[in-house]
């Protein structure tokens, strides 16, 4: 699976199963950081591995340049981008 920066994700495992997250990080070709905005916040990620997370055909591009050019990614803007999955299922 083709994770990167910007990604939203859905987890598939854990305590945040069934709850979508976006990607903020690559740890390694096994791990990367993701957030929510609420229980798992920017500056706090999760490391969660890439084969528990199911890769959605959205990526959000607001998020995708500012972690590119090193400028801060608020929570709000997480949850902003994250709102229209509330109800979603995959």
């Amino acid at each position: 699976m083709d994770v990167y920066p910007g990604l939203i994700v859905k987890s598939t495992a854990g305590r945040e199963k069934d709850k979508f997250f976006v990607v903020l990080d690559i740890v390694d070709d096994i791990y990367c950081l993701i957030a929510d905005g609420r229980t798992r916040k920017v500056d706090m990620p999760k490391k969660k591995k890439i084969k528990h997370l199911i890769a959605t055909d959205v990526c959000s591009e607001g998020i995708k340049d500012k972690l590119k050019t090193a400028q801060t990614v608020t929570n709000s803007m997480v949850r902003k981008e994250l709102k229209s999955f509330e109800d979603f299922e995959m």
